[in-house]
């Protein structure tokens, strides 16, 4: 799965749609799909996606092993919130004081990253199937699309501590019927954030590309994003920067023109960013430059072009990154020292912030919060020191000797 993200107007979707392409033309089975409510598969394709009121759309098939979809995240938020309660309904009135009816399905739409979420789980199904070996992802805005990656982890936390997952088994073998109706539903819904939280996570499977521009604030954003991927566990395999003017080579060009003048001054400083931003992500984080088309690329023809040139960059799996690792730095029994090191390239040292809570580590830097389970050896341990080491942030932990084993 192929995770496109980027500010909107930067050509996020046209370059979602020249990657479907490259895979195509590699000898894929592709699935394109847009979870990004103002969908634009279609315009750019050039071609028509219908959509009924209410619904999600079809799944359409554009060219041999090309298919697109376009989800409605607001409808399919509707569809599936409709079905839960028709579901609890069916248990009857419950003691637990839980009323399904009394919200309407258009009330829950208002739901942070709700929509988004949903959508993701469609997108989980596609990938899961026989049907497509590559699926390719037009998301949202980055930061939406950031917050709906912690999601996942953030909602099954807080479900295993308001209500256990021993305790919903132990009411679904009991005597209330009605209530066992709910934790089946309940049970659905952890499968399916779960699944969504696996497949993020798995970075054998799954990388993001972000999309942006050659301008001074893209390098701020670029930063952020490096530094947000890490900490939720997403692999970034490159950030694309689209619409950099190409060189002035036109025969018989006057190069002390005022037009000229501009338009090499505009490309130089374009170039500029771009070396800045390689050099603030270093190796491990490829740069990709796309050059502007001049006109718009619409259409497969127009497409085909640009996945011509670019295609096979962007579909490029990004470098490999060390998982985080646990390890004795010094010391026996309860003067143990141990070492968390996970990589954290880019944070701002001023945005970094820990917690702990019961058996996790809550980690907290420009603007993203991740709980990280901590290993077994850790969870009767303390939090000793923290600090940041070049790119990875070291937590120091010491035995607890009220819980530590004799």
């Amino acid at each position: 799965m192929e995770l496109f993200v980027g500010k909107g107007g930067v050509g996020k979707s046209t370059l979602a749609c020249a990657a479907a392409l490259a895979h195509v033309r590699a000898g894929s089975r592709v699935l394109l799909a847009s979870i990004d409510q103002a969908h634009s598969l279609g315009d750019v394709l050039g071609v028509p996606i219908a959509h009924e009121p209410g619904s999600t759309a079809a799944i359409l098939r554009v060219r041999d092993r090309l298919d697109v979809v376009e989800i409605d995240s607001l409808a399919l938020l509707e569809d599936r919130f409709a079905a839960m309660s028709a579901m609890l309904r069916y248990g009857g009135t419950h003691s637990h004081g839980i009323d399904p009816a009394a919200l309407d399905p258009a009330e829950i739409t208002g739901m942070p990253g709700a929509q988004e979420l949903l959508a993701l789980g469609d997108i989980v199904d596609a990938a899961e199937s026989d049907d497509w070996d590559v699926v390719v992802v037009d998301c949202g805005a980055t930061a939406d699309l950031l917050r709906t990656i912690a999601a996942p982890a953030t909602l099954l936390g807080y479900l295993e501590r308001i209500w256990p997952q021993h305790e919903r088994m132990t009411a679904a073998v009991g005597p209330d019927v009605r209530l066992a109706v709910v934790v089946a539903t309940v049970e659905r819904f952890v499968a399916t954030v779960t699944a969504i939280r696996d497949l993020i996570a798995d970075r054998r499977r799954t990388g993001a590309r972000l999309v942006t521009v050659a301008e001074r604030v893209a390098l701020a954003e670029a930063a952020r994003t490096r530094s947000a991927m890490s900490l939720l566990g997403v692999r970034l395999d490159s950030v694309v920067v689209n619409k950099v003017l190409p060189a002035l080579d036109e025969p018989g060009t006057d190069p002390d023109h005022l037009a000229a003048v501009w338009y090499r001054d505009r490309r130089l400083e374009q170039l500029d960013v771009i070396a800045e931003l390689e050099q603030i992500l270093g190796e491990s984080v490829p740069v990709i430059v796309a050059k502007h088309t001049g006109p718009e690329p619409v259409g497969l023809t127009s497409l085909g072009a640009l996945s011509d040139a670019v295609g096979a960059q962007i579909c490029r799996p990004g470098p490999e990154i060390a998982p985080s690792t646990v390890r004795l730095e010094s010391g026996t029994g309860v003067d143990s020292v141990y070492a968390l090191r996970m990589h954290l390239p880019l944070v701002d040292p001023a945005s970094l912030s820990l917690g702990r809570a019961d058996d996790d580590l809550i980690v907290g830097a420009d603007g993203h919060r991740r709980r990280v389970r901590l290993a077994s050896v850790l969870r009767r341990c303390t939090v000793d020191s923290a600090e940041l080491d070049g790119a990875h942030l070291v937590v120091r932990f010491r035995p607890d000797p009220n819980v530590w084993p004799a």
